[in-house]
C-alpha cells in the first residue's frame, strides 16, 4: 500500500513542503519489516520516478526512497537489480527512455553501489565487460561517455581486461576523436572540456593498470590522425591524452614512426597538421613537447618535403594561438621551432610578418608579468629571424619600431639558437643511430667543394668571403646584366652566406674566374689566382663604367656609375655615397678594398737629384732575407730567385712586381738576385720597429692607443742576426721597404747625369688599402742546384700589425695611375727627375689579421691549400687579447745606421690570453671547423710542411669611418645588405632541391638500412694537420715522413 500512498501524493495538489513532509515519514518508515511484494512494488515506482519523472521533485524522491528501502531491504533490492534487469536498460531502455540516455548510466552507477557488497555483484561485473565495450562501440556522446567513464572509475571490475582492455582502450579513443563541441558559451565549453578529461583520466588508470594497452592505443591515435580519407576531421580532444603518455616513450615512439616504411607521407602529414591543431586544446599538457618531437624526427630522417608542406600550412594557425593566454606558452614553442628550422626559405617567416605589430601591441597593453616575458621571448624570435633573412627593410622596419624598447639578443645567441634548431643540425638526439646529416656544420658556415685540384681557388674565396667589408659591397651590388664575373662572385657570396647546403660547389664561378692559362685539374698558385681574379674584377668594372659614361641616361637624375654597380635600395644608394664612399669615389671596387700605392724614390748619389714614382699595388709580395750561413758561402754566384713571380702570369695580370734586372743586390750581398720589389737590400734607413704596449683598459677602444713612454724601439742593421733565427711578419715588410744601393751592374741611369751612376733606391707605402695583402714567396729557385724548392721557414704572424705610411704626398706628383703595372720595364729608367723631395711624416696605420691561406706540401708543384679566418666587422678588434710586458721580447731585425728610423710595428698575442670562443675558423674545402689563433700561430711547428702563405689584414678604422655601413636605417640586421630577389630566389630554390635530395638520400640509405646501426665519431684529430685527410699529413706519403712524395693538390 505505501507505494500507492507515494505515487498519490506525488500527483496530488498538495502544497511541495506537505509533499516533503510525508515524503520524509515513508523513507523513516522504510527501516519498518515489508513483504518481498510491497518492497518490489516499491523499487518499481521509485525506478520509474528515477528514469521518467516529470520533474527534478519526483526524481529526487524517487532517488531518496530507492536509496532507504535497497539498504534496509538489501536482499530484495538484489533480486530486484538483476543481470536481466540491467541488460534490459542498457540494450532496450526503459519505457519512453533511450537506452543511450545519461539517466540509464546514471540509475546503474547508483545501483551497483547500493548492490555492492552483494553477492551477485560479481555475475553483474561479468556482463558488465561486453556492455561498456559494446556501448564504447557505438560512440557515445560526450555526456553519455562521461558518465560511463564515471561509473567505470568507481567500479574498475566492470572495465575489461587483458585482449578486451586493449580493444575497449582502442574503442574509447574512436569515441574521443569524435567528440564535438558545438557550443559558444564559456560555461558550455568548460562543461565540455570536463567531460572530455574525465574520459582520458579513464584512459590514463586502465593504462597504469594495463601497460600494455598504451601502445595499441596510441596506435590508434595515429590510425585516426594520420586518415587521409576520413570523413569526419578527428577532434582536438584527442590532445587530452598526450598528458597521459610518458615522456620517457617520445623517443621510442618517434623513431619507430619515422622508420615505419608503411606509413606514407601524406598520412604523416595529416598526422602532423592534426597534432598542430591541438595546440588549441586548452589545459593540454605536453602537446608541444610532441609536435617538436616528431618534427625533429621527421628531420633526421630528411622527410624535408613533410616539413615544408606543414610548415607553410599551420604556420600563421599557430600564430593566431598567440592571441589567447590559456594555450599561448605551447603554442610559442612551437612556432619558435617551426620558425627557426625553417632556414632555406623567407616564406613562412613572412606569412606572420603582417600581424606581429599588432600581437606585440596587445602583449603591451596587458601588461601582466606573464605577457611581458612572454613578449620578451617573442621579440627574440622575431630578431632571430630577422637576423636570418635581411634584406627586407619594407617588412621589417615596422617591426623594429615597435620592439625597439625590448631587450635584443646577441649575435652569438642568434647565431647559436639558428644553428641548433636547424633541421639539418647534429645536435639532434633523435637521430643518434641514424645517418648523420650533411646540413652545415656547428660553425654555421659553407665549404667549398673541391672541383678537381681546385683548393686554391676555395681558399682565396673563403678570404675574400670573410672580409667582411668587401663581401658586404659585393652583396649590395644591382648589377642588371653587367660584369659576368662580378655576378658570379656575388651569387657564390650569396650562396656561401645562405644556402642549407654543408659546401657548395663553384662550377659557374671557377670556369669564369680560370686564368687561361691554368690547366683544369691542375695544382696552380693560389696567389697568382688571387691578382687574377682582383685584375679581372677591376679591368671588368673599368670597361662597365666607361660603357656606362658613354651611354646616355634613360632618365634625368639617373646615375650611370649606378647602372653599372649600386645597392639595390634608394636610401642606401644615398647613405653609402654621401658619407662612406666619398672619399674612395672614383675607384674600382677592387681599388677601395685592396688597392694601395707604393712611391720609389731613386736618389742619384753623383749629382744628389732624386726620382720618384708611385705605383698600384693589391698585394706586397713578401722575400725571404738570406742568412749569415748563405751569404758568406755564396761568393759571386746568384743563390735563390724566387721564381713564383711572373712564371706562368702575363703581364697584364694584377701585380706589384717589377724585373729582377732592375733592382741589384746592395753592396754587401753581391750575390743575391730576386725578383721582387723591395727585398733586395738589408739596409733600411728611417725605420724603426716599435711594440705598442696598450694598457688593458683599452681593449674596448676602436682605436690601438700608442704611448710614446712605453715603446720599446729595436733598430735595423744591415748585418743579419747570426744568433736569431725567428722571422715574424714585421721583419718581412721592414726587409720588404730597406732602402737598397743600385750599383756595379745595375747603376742607375741619371737623366741629369745622362749616365749610368751609383744610387739609392727606397720605396714606401703613402697610400694604404683597406685590406693588406701579403704574400710571403716560399717558392725560390735554387740556380746551384737548378731547383725550385719551399723555404719552410716559420713566421710569427702578429694580430695587429702597424704598417708605416708616408702620409704627405708632394703635389707635383701624378694622381690616378692605374691599379696595375703595364709591363715589367726599367723602373729607373721610368723615373723622372723632379729636383727635390718634398719632406713627409710617416704615421703607423694599424691592421688587425683577419685570414691566413695555408700552403701544405713541399714544393708549388703539389700539396694543399686551407684557409684560416675569422669574423671581423669595421672598426672592431675589442676581442683582441694583449701582452702586457714586452720588455724581454725580442724580434730579428736589420739595424741601420740612423737610429731616427721608423719600422713596422706589431702586438703580439700572449698564448695564454683567454681568446673568445669560436671566433677563428678552419676552412679546408667542404669541411669547416671552429679552430683558434694558438693553432693559427702553431701550425708549422707541428706540421712542418704547412705554413703561411697568403695574410689578409684589414685597416683598423674609426667607428664612423667604416668603408661600408654595418647598417642601412637599422636594417642590415645581421650586418650583411638585404639580398636582390632573384639571388634569394635562386637560394631558395637550391634549398629545397636540397632538402629533397637529402630527403630521397635518407629513403634509399633506409630501405638499405640493417637492423644495426652505427656511426663514425665527428670529432677533430688532431693528430694529422688541417691540411689533411688522412693519416699521411700534410706533406701527403704513406709515412707521412718529412723527405716522402709530395702529393698532388686534391
Amino acid at each position: 500500500m505505501m507505494d500507492k500512498i507515494l505515487e498519490a501524493l506525488i500527483i496530488s495538489s498538495h502544497s511541495l513542503p506537505v509533499k516533503k513532509g510525508i515524503v520524509k515519514k515513508v523513507v523513516d518508515a522504510a527501516e519498518n519489516s515489508v513483504d518481498r511484494e510491497q518492497c518490489k512494488a516499491m523499487f518499481h515506482l521509485t525506478t520509474r520516478l528515477i528514469l521518467i519523472g516529470e520533474d527534478n521533485f519526483q526524481k529526487q524522491v524517487g532517488h531518496q526512497v530507492l536509496d532507504a528501502y535497497a539498504r534496509y531491504h538489501r536482499c530484495e533490492f538484489e533480486e530486484f537489480f538483476n543481470k536481466g534487469f540491467i541488460l534490459n536498460l542498457l540494450q532496450q531502455g526503459y519505457g519512453s527512455l533511450d537506452k543511450k540516455d545519461i539517466g540509464i548510466i546514471d540509475y546503474i552507477h547508483m545501483g551497483l553501489k547500493l548492490i555492492m557488497s552483494c553477492p551477485s555483484v560479481l555475475e553483474i561485473f561479468s556482463f558488465m565487460h561486453t556492455e561498456v565495450l559494446r556501448l564504447v562501440c557505438e560512440r557515445p556522446e560526450p555526456l553519455l561517455c562521461a558518465k560511463l567513464s564515471e561509473l567505470l572509475s568507481d567500479f574498475v571490475h566492470c572495465i575489461p581486461r587483458g585482449k578486451s582492455a586493449v580493444l575497449f582502450c582502442q574503442q574509447l579513443v574512436r569515441t574521443i576523436s569524435q567528440f564535438q563541441c558545438n557550443a559558444t558559451q564559456e560555461e558550455e565549453i568548460r562543461g565540455f572540456i570536463s567531460q572530455v578529461n574525465k574520459v582520458s583520466n579513464l584512459l590514463q588508470s586502465i593504462w597504469k593498470a594495463e601497460p600494455g594497452a598504451l601502445l595499441p592505443s596510441l596506435q590508434e591515435v595515429f590510425v585516426i590522425i594520420s586518415a587521409t580519407d576520413s570523413i569526419f576531421e578527428p577532434s582536438i580532444a584527442l590532445a587530452s591524452l598526450v598528458q597521459h603518455i610518458p615522456l620517457q616513450m617520445i623517443t621510442v615512439l618517434i623513431r619507430s614512426l619515422i622508420t615505419d616504411q608503411n606509413v606514407k607521407d601524406a598520412s604523416m602529414t595529416c598526422a602532423l597538421c592534426r597534432m598542430i591543431d591541438w595546440l588549441s586544446w586548452p589545459l593540454a599538457q605536453h602537446v608541444e613537447t610532441w609536435v617538436i618531437a616528431l618534427l625533429k624526427g621527421l628531420a633526421s630522417v630528411q622527410k624535408f618535403t613533410i616539413l615544408i608542406d606543414v610548415t607553410l600550412l599551420k604556420i600563421d594557425q599557430v600564430f593566431q594561438r598567440l592571441w589567447y593566454p590559456i594555450v599561448r606558452p605551447g603554442a610559442l614553442v612551437v612556432l619558435s621551432h617551426m620558425l627557426l628550422s625553417f632556414q632555406h626559405s623567407p616564406e613562412a617567416f613572412h606569412l606572420i610578418v603582417p600581424h606581429t605589430i599588432k600581437l606585440v601591441l596587445v602583449l603591451k597593453d596587458e601588461a601582466s608579468p606573464a605577457s611581458k616575458v612572454f613578449l620578451v621571448q617573442l621579440t627574440e624570435l622575431v630578431h632571430c629571424m630577422m637576423y636570418q633573412y635581411s634584406g627586407f627593410p619594407d617588412l621589417y622596419e615596422p617591426i623594429l619600431e615597435a620592439i625597439k624598447d625590448l631587450p635584443k639578443p646577441s649575435e652569438e645567441k642568434m647565431k647559436l639558437t639558428l644553428n641548433q634548431s636547424a633541421w639539418t643540425s647534429h645536435s639532434n638526439s633523435l637521430a643518434s643511430c641514424l645517418s648523420r646529416l650533411s646540413g652545415k656544420s656547428e660553425t654555421g658556415k659553407t665549404g667549398l667543394i673541391n672541383l678537381g685540384n681546385t683548393c686554391y681557388m676555395n681558399s682565396v674565396i673563403q678570404a675574400l668571403f670573410m672580409a667582411t667589408d668587401f663581401r658586404r659591397s659585393v652583396l649590395s651590388l644591382n648589377l642588371n646584366g653587367s660584369r659576368p664575373l662580378m655576378r658570379k662572385l656575388q651569387l657564390l657570396f650569396a650562396f656561401l652566406a645562405h644556402t642549407q647546403r654543408a659546401a657548395y660547389a663553384p662550377q659557374s664561378f671557377f670556369e669564369e674566374s680560370r686564368p687561361p692559362w691554368f690547366t683544369p685539374g691542375s695544382q696552380q698558385d693560389c696567389s697568382e689566382y688571387l691578382r687574377f681574379l682582383l685584375d679581372r674584377l677591376h679591368e671588368e668594372e673599368k670597361t662597365c663604367r666607361m660603357v656606362c659614361e658613354n651611354s646616355p641616361p634613360t632618365s634625368v637624375g639617373e646615375s650611370s656609375a649606378f647602372e653599372c654597380g649600386s645597392v639595390e635600395h634608394p636610401e642606401e644608394i644615398s647613405s653609402l655615397t654621401e658619407s662612406n664612399l666619398a672619399r674612395v669615389d672614383g675607384k674600382t671596387l677592387t681599388e677601395k678594398m685592396f688597392g694601395g700605392k707604393l712611391q720609389t724614390t731613386i736618389h742619384c748619389l753623383n749629382c744628389k737629384s732624386t726620382s720618384q714614382k708611385q705605383e698600384a699595388f693589391t698585394d706586397l709580395p713578401l722575400a725571404f732575407p738570406p742568412c749569415l750561413e748563405d751569404m758568406v758561402e755564396a761568393g759571386s754566384t746568384p743563390l735563390f730567385v724566387p721564381a713564383e713571380y711572373g712564371s706562368k702570369m702575363p703581364a697584364a695580370c694584377c701585380t706589384a712586381v717589377i724585373s729582377d734586372t732592375l733592382l741589384p743586390a746592395p753592396p754587401d750581398v753581391h750575390d743575391l738576385q730576386v725578383e721582387e720589389v723591395g727585398h733586395r737590400s738589408e739596409a733600411e734607413d728611417e725605420r724603426l720597429q716599435t711594440f705598442p704596449l696598450p694598457p688593458v683598459n683599452t681593449m674596448d677602444s676602436t682605436r690601438l692607443p700608442i704611448q710614446s713612454d712605453k715603446l720599446v724601439t729595436v733598430h735595423s742593421n744591415k748585418s743579419v742576426d747570426q744568433n736569431d733565427k725567428t722571422k715574424s711578419v714585421p721583419n718581412l715588410i721592414n726587409y720588404f721597404l730597406a732602402p737598397e744601393i743600385l750599383n756595379g751592374e745595375n747603376k742607375y741611369y741619371c737623366e741629369n747625369c745622362a749616365s749610368l751612376q751609383n744610387a739609392q733606391k727606397v720605396m714606401q707605402v703613402v697610400d694604404e688599402p683597406e685590406y693588406l695583402i701579403l704574400t710571403l714567396l716560399r717558392f725560390s729557385y735554387d740556380s746551384k742546384s737548378h731547383v725550385r724548392r719551399k723555404i719552410l721557414d716559420d713566421v710569427t704572424l702578429p694580430l695587429i700589425l702597424q704598417l708605416p705610411v708616408e702620409k704627405k704626398i708632394p703635389k707635383s706628383l701624378a694622381i690616378g695611375q692605374p691599379l696595375l703595372s703595364d709591363s715589367p720595364e726599367n723602373l729607373p729608367k721610368k723615373l723622372k727627375p723632379s729636383g727635390s723631395v718634398n719632406s713627409s711624416d710617416s704615421q703607423s696605420v694599424s691592421y688587425h689579421l683577419c685570414s691566413i691561406v695555408v700552403h701544405s706540401g713541399m714544393s708549388s708543384e703539389s700539396g694543399h691549400y686551407y684557409c684560416y679566418a675569422r669574423n671581423t666587422g669595421s672598426g672592431s678588434i675589442g676581442q683582441l687579447c694583449y701582452k702586457t710586458d714586452l720588455a724581454g721580447l725580442s724580434s730579428p731585425s736589420y739595424m741601420t745606421d740612423n737610429d731616427n728610423s721608423s719600422s713596422t710595428s706589431v702586438i703580439w698575442h700572449e698564448p695564454n690570453c683567454k681568446e673568445p670562443s669560436k671566433e677563428w675558423f678552419l676552412f679546408n674545402d667542404s669541411r669547416v671547423t671552429f679552430t683558434s689563433f694558438q693553432s693559427v700561430q702553431n701550425i708549422t711547428s707541428r706540421f712542418p710542411k704547412d705554413t703561411a702563405y697568403v695574410l689578409f689584414y684589414r685597416k683598423q678604422q674609426e667607428e664612423n669611418d667604416a668603408i661600408y655601413p654595418s647598417t642601412v636605417n637599422g636594417l642590415w640586421v645581421n650586418g650583411d645588405p638585404p639580398l636582390q630577389k632573384e639571388l634569394m630566389d635562386a637560394i631558395t630554390r637550391d634549398n629545397k632541391l636540397y632538402l629533397q635530395e637529402q630527403e630521397l638520400n635518407a629513403r634509399t640509405r633506409a630501405l638499405q638500412a640493417s637492423s644495426t646501426c652505427s656511426f663514425r665519431p665527428h670529432s677533430f684529430d688532431d693528430s694529422d694537420p688541417p691540411g689533411s685527410c688522412g693519416p699521411s699529413g700534410g706533406g701527403g706519403g704513406g709515412s707521412g715522413g718529412f723527405n716522402t712524395i709530395s702529393r698532388l693538390v686534391f
